[in-house]
């Protein structure tokens, strides 16, 4: 979040952000949002919008084409994320069809070739603007991001060794300690976790996600992470004796 611009805004208490979507190249710009109300909330706004369902989407934050983060936590207020104009809500889904009878239905469809001549078009748009994917300096400066995110992603993963005590880092959660008990994928998931058993019941399971279980620990004491929000290193358990307090 620190790479955020903070804007003069007269409306504080709104955000305007620019809102797209993985099912097509539609942009919905400026929709204006309450910064009070909660992911859930917007979800529920962004299914009028995109067409996909509050239930299953997953939306994410972008500045330009650049990632910020994941709006992931349902209860948070939407202003725990967004505190200035003109980012971009990214909205992923399956974007399932309606169940009426589509065959029934006269399509109006244009031919790549037709779309290409209109100059209402969002892909005019893009182009004529030099976004996203037609420019070039920004796709490579995208990519080269992409290569280094990765590279330090791998460098960061091993060194979590197992049995290795590390300090875990997480946004919206107190810093905390324990040590690494898995280091792999997890089904149904992309990329590389670093399982942790905690010192403390701070976690969110037992070692086991979606029904499989990757390590064992008692409830609550276990959790998956991204390898970036993993610190290894000589990380003693903190020792909370309250007799020691005056």
């Amino acid at each position: 979040m620190s790479g955020m611009i903070q804007l003069d805004n007269s409306d504080c208490s709104y955000i305007k952000a620019n809102v797209s979507n993985s099912h097509n190249d539609a942009v919905a710009f400026e929709m204006k949002f309450a910064k009070d109300i909660t992911i859930a909330q917007l979800k529920s706004k962004l299914e009028i919008l995109t067409g996909g369902s509050a239930s299953t989407m997953k939306v994410e934050l972008y500045k330009g084409d650049n990632f910020v983060t994941a709006l992931s936590n349902n209860d948070a207020k939407l202003g725990f994320y967004v505190n200035c104009d003109g980012l971009r809500l990214h909205v992923i889904d399956t974007f399932a069809s309606f169940g009426f009878d589509s065959e029934s239905v006269e399509k109006f469809e244009l031919t790549n070739d037709q779309y290409e001549q209109r100059g209402d078009s969002v892909r005019n748009f893009l182009k004529q603007n030099r976004l996203g994917k037609y420019n070039d300096e920004e796709m490579q400066q995208m990519e080269a991001k992409r290569r280094e995110h990765a590279e330090e992603m791998q460098k960061r993963a091993e060194r979590c060794v197992l049995g290795g005590r590390c300090q875990v880092t997480v946004a919206g959660n107190p810093t905390r300690r324990g040590t690494i008990m898995y280091n792999g994928p997890l089904e149904g998931k992309t990329g590389i976790f670093i399982g942790v058993q905690y010192d403390e019941p701070l976690g969110k399971n037992n070692g086991s996600v979606g029904g499989k279980s990757y390590f064992v620990c008692p409830p609550n004491y276990g959790g998956f992470v991204s390898p970036l929000s993993v610190e290894v290193g000589d990380f003693p358990p903190e020792n909370f004796d309250l007799d020691d307090e005056l």
